[in-house]
Parts: structure tokens; sequence; C-alpha cells
């Protein structure tokens, strides 16, 4: 008995995309809810299961476009019904000619492990062991493979070279420079933000104002509350969660901040929908905290660590994704400094974090050395006046260098 593997209907807007990549190999014996392969839309990518257990036959391959319902596979059923062990990402098809990928060396047992685990484990050097799973039961999934390896501290591989003698005449011959180019077609995630991108700086007259912002107090709070937060809610706090409840407190104030133009009407929302911008492999996520405004920070913090688990184990959906009436993007996270971000279309705003710096400021006629963070609001001129600009940045400054008005609401 065969059954087809579908390119499963994951949202109304969502009718095609690129199955980008097989988990399991052509003959693999597969157990039913195994994740089959990657499917890669404008909006998100996410891992499809198989639809019962069997051995996987594939009649499409890598980086080919699909229509949602189109089948590309199937699975006939066996006897046994229990899966193989997943091939790794580098192994090859059988009868390639190369030798299959060693599997990885012998790890505890005594851990439950998802399938999807066991294939991230099989190309990395963490051991099992390292591993606190998050699952139910304790039971150890791709994600928490993925959370230990960025933890992991590893040697470096060196090498000693014994560097060649080049005459003073010049080089030997054949170590010229070689030159060449390669050619990569975009993913739909990266084509979807391109074009987004384009279509807002075309439709659009963007500004960006900055300022900076003493970070000490916040700091001083999560460094006093960090254990009993941990414990009390499971979650650690962050920088994000304080700049979440700020903008929501200082759009109020400043609702053409939190609007949108629609033709020759502009649209106000009386609700807080914030976007966390995340960067995945393929491009550009930004999921959506719905009423943010109403959330305590243990929930904007639960929910900001959900999407990144989600997005790290391409499990987001395109409802985690649409709406959104404010974007806050987080460059600091990779050391920038200073930037200017472009607002999620057809949002007429984007808040702008960066790296903490310690810098000498004057305090109180005093030059002192504060941990100090340089904040980009980008905004549509169409809507916002530089005067509201100033003054919302001014109110998100206001609230974190203060954040006993924060917790407030003052």
């Amino acid at each position: 008995m065969k059954t087809d593997i579908v390119i499963p209907a994951i949202g109304e807007s969502i009718t095609e995309g690129v199955l980008a990549n097989w988990i399991r190999r052509e003959g693999e014996s597969i157990a039913e809810g195994d994740p089959l392969f990657e499917f890669e839309t404008e909006k998100t990518t996410i891992e499809v299961p198989s639809p019962a257990a069997g051995v996987l036959s594939r009649t499409v391959e890598n980086g080919q476009q699909v229509q949602v319902g189109q089948v590309v596979g199937a699975i006939t059923a066996t006897v046994e019904g229990v899966a193989s062990e997943p091939a790794t990402a580098n192994e090859k098809e059988p009868g390639a000619g190369h030798p299959s990928v060693s599997s990885p060396r012998p790890r505890s047992s005594a851990a439950r492990i998802s399938p999807l685990a066991k294939h991230a484990l099989s190309s990395s050097t963490v051991d099992i062991s390292e591993i606190k799973g998050s699952g139910p039961g304790g039971r150890i999934t791709r994600a928490d493979v993925l959370e230990a390896e960025k933890h992991a501290v590893t040697e470096p591989d060196v090498t000693t070279v014994t560097p060649a003698v080049v005459p003073e005449t010049g080089p030997i011959r054949g170590t010229e420079e070689k030159r060449g180019t390669r050619r990569v077609p975009m993913s739909p995630i990266r084509k979807a933000t391109a074009r987004r991108l384009a279509e807002a700086s075309r439709s659009a007259a963007y500004v960006t104002t900055f300022n900076e912002i003493d970070m000490v107090k916040v700091m001083e709070i999560r460094n006093h509350l960090r254990e009993q937060f941990e414990q009390e809610h499971g979650s650690r706090i962050g920088f994000m969660s304080f700049f979440v409840k700020a903008c929501c407190q200082a759009l109020t104030s400043y609702p053409s901040v939190n609007a949108f133009v629609d033709g020759d009407t502009i649209v106000y929302n009386d609700y807080h929908d914030i976007g966390i911008a995340i960067s995945i492999d393929s491009g550009l996520v930004v999921p959506v905290i719905r009423n943010a405004d109403t959330m305590h920070f243990a929930e904007i913090e639960a929910a900001i660590a959900g999407f990144a688990q989600k997005a790290r184990a391409k499990r987001l959906l395109p409802s985690d994704l649409e709406g959104g009436t404010f974007t806050i993007t987080n460059g600091g996270i990779f050391g920038s400094l200073f930037s200017t971000p472009i607002p999620a279309f057809p949002q007429t705003a984007i808040l702008g974090m960066h790296t903490i710096q310690s810098r000498p400021v004057a305090v109180e006629g005093a030059v002192v050395i504060r941990p100090m963070m340089y904040v980009a609001l980008t905004y549509d001129h169409r809507v916002i006046d530089g005067k509201e600009a100033v003054g919302f940045l001014a109110r998100v400054k206001g609230f974190i260098e203060d954040p006993d008005k924060l917790l407030l609401e003052l």
C-alpha cells in the first residue's frame, strides 16, 4: 500500500514554494511523523513530516519549484514499519560511488531523542549527555541540539605550514591568483524580502532619526533579578522585552507610528502587534507578538523564545508572520553599532537596536563611563512628522533609562 507525500497547505496566501532539501534518502525506512523534507515559501521554511510508515520513494528533487497539493513522493508500507537511522546532510545517494558518512560516536542511550535530533547529532560534535531535553518528558529535540552547539567550545584545527621561498624576481610559476564566480538562486524568503524592501523604497518617503540610551538601570535590574525571574517564569529576561514594553507605551502617545497608508487613507491601529526581526540562513523573518501591550515581561520573553526555537527548528507558520503594526530589529546581536533599518511594508516605522558599548558621557556635570546603545527610528515621512518621530524615540529612551516608569506605566 502506497501513501502519497503531498505538499501541505500552510496558509491561505501560500500556493507554491521550493522543495529545499530532502532530509531522508531514497529507499530509507521511515516512521510516521518523521521529518521528510524542508518546504520553503516566501514567508517561512517548515519541515514536512511523513504521513505514514514505510519505505520512501522520491519523485521531486532538491531545489525544484512545487505547488501546494503536488505529490512529491510516496511511502510504501512495510511489515516492520520501523525507521532506520536518518541520513546526514552530506550523505550521498546509494550507488553514487562514495562511502556513506560514518555514524556519530557512541552516545548515551538513556535519553529520549527525536528522529530530527538524531539527524542533527549525526554531524555534531556535541555529546548527548551534555544536552538537556525541552520536549515532553525531557525528550531531546533538534532545537536542543542546535542550542547546545551554540555554547560548545571546540579547539581550532591548527596546521603548521612551511612557507614557500619566493624569489625576489617574481612569483613562482603556477601560484597566480585564481578567480571565479558562482550563481546561486535566491531562496523564496530572500526574493520576497527583496521585493518588499524595493516596494517600500519606491512607495514611501523614509527618514531616520537617532538617539542614544543609557542602559545602566536595565542592566542592573537584569543582573539583580535574573535568577529569580528564571526560577519563577522558566525563561531568561532579555533587553528585548523592555524595548517591546517601552515601544507599546510610546505607541499609545504617538499613534501615527502605529499606522499604515492605504491609498489616500491613513489607517490607525488601536492595538499593538509587535514584529520581532529574526535572521535565519535563508533570509529575514519577522514573527509577530499579538497584543504585546497586554502582556507581562515573562509572556513577552516566552513568546520571543518560542519564535526563535520555531525558527531554528523550521516550524514557523505563515500565521506567525502575518500582520504586525510596528517592528523592532536588534542588529546589536551581530555587533552593529549604527544602522538605518527599513520598515516592514506597509508599516510606517521600525526601531533599530544596536550593540551596547561603554562610552564616556556627561552625567550631572561629571564625565562617567556608561553602557550606551544607539537606537534608530526609520519612519515614513508621509505619515509621521519629524517632531513625532523624535518625540517617540525620546519616550522610548525615557522608559529604558527610568524603568520604574515603564513598570508602573507612567
